[in-house]
């Protein structure tokens, strides 16, 4: 189960980067996973929501006004991703 949340969120990730999805629909697709949060230990959950937020907060801006940068990010939650991945082997 967990890997087939563990692929929605990679999914997921890949559909907003290729802009096939909005951000809305990615957090909401990123918070529908919470079997996998779950099984990780809390601060995975918090760190998630922590970035999750900002995502949510800069598409409010264009990239030139926001103080974050959608892709850094993005990087930043596949980092966290990667990082769960390991500790759920």
């Amino acid at each position: 189960m967990s890997n087939a949340s563990i692929q929605t969120l990679h999914d997921a990730l890949n559909s907003l980067r290729d802009g096939d999805i909005n951000v809305a629909a990615f957090c909401t697709a990123w918070r529908a996973q919470s079997d996998l949060l779950k099984r990780l230990p809390p601060r995975y959950e918090e760190v998630a929501e922590d970035l999750l937020g900002r995502l949510e907060a800069g598409s409010l801006f264009t990239e030139e006004s926001c103080s974050f940068s959608q892709e850094d990010l993005l990087n930043n939650l596949a980092v966290w991703l990667h990082k769960a991945e390991k500790t759920l082997v």
